[in-house]
């Protein structure tokens, strides 16, 4: 992946994240509070990061206990189908942060070692940042559920982090053709 590929995507994301926040857009409010607990959204997102996963994990090199990958393949296999019997609760906001934390390396490694380009880091810097929102969610995933009430307790929080999502998102996809 090119470094201006890899800019102009978490760009054109918060874009998309944050105009209708600014919009005070009442349907993306509704399903942005039904995210945490949406089964349709633990589908898709936990779906997606779990095949992500898997993929990695059945293209492991020798180094990397490729010599073990069936075995990792069919036991994270067993966890993944498993938790949306075991654990449903809260399964889309543990996607969510499955597909940060899978999609997070090629955004990185696209930036690996180009010290000469420093407007680079504005990219990493969020990649980082959502990183650690990840773990974080992972974790405790119900934090969402409570950041979401808190956001939309008063409108002016919501235009407010929207604003500021949506004018980093254009400064990265500016930035992105500087490379």
């Amino acid at each position: 992946m090119s470094l201006t590929l890899a800019t102009l995507i978490p760009g054109l994301l918060l874009i998309l994240l944050g105009v209708p926040l600014v919009l005070n857009h009442s349907g993306y409010t509704a399903m942005l509070k039904a995210f945490p607990r949406s089964t349709a959204a633990a589908y898709l997102f936990f779906g997606a990061g779990a095949a992500w996963f898997l993929y990695a994990i059945w293209n492991l090199s020798p180094a990397d206990f490729g010599e073990y990958r069936t075995y990792l393949f069919i036991g994270f296999l067993i966890v993944a189908v498993l938790s949306f019997k075991c654990v449903p609760d809260f399964l889309a906001v543990r996607g969510l942060a499955a597909v940060v934390l899978m999609g997070a390396m090629p955004l990185l490694q696209a930036a690996y070692m180009e010290y000469d380009k420093p407007q680079r880091l504005l990219m990493v810097s969020i990649v980082y940042l959502a990183l650690s929102g990840a773990i974080v969610l992972g974790a405790q995933p119900w934090r969402l559920r409570d950041f979401f009430s808190w956001l939309f307790a008063q409108p002016s929080r919501a235009r407010g982090i929207g604003g500021a999502l949506a004018a980093y998102g254009v400064v990265l996809s500016i930035v992105a053709f500087t490379y």
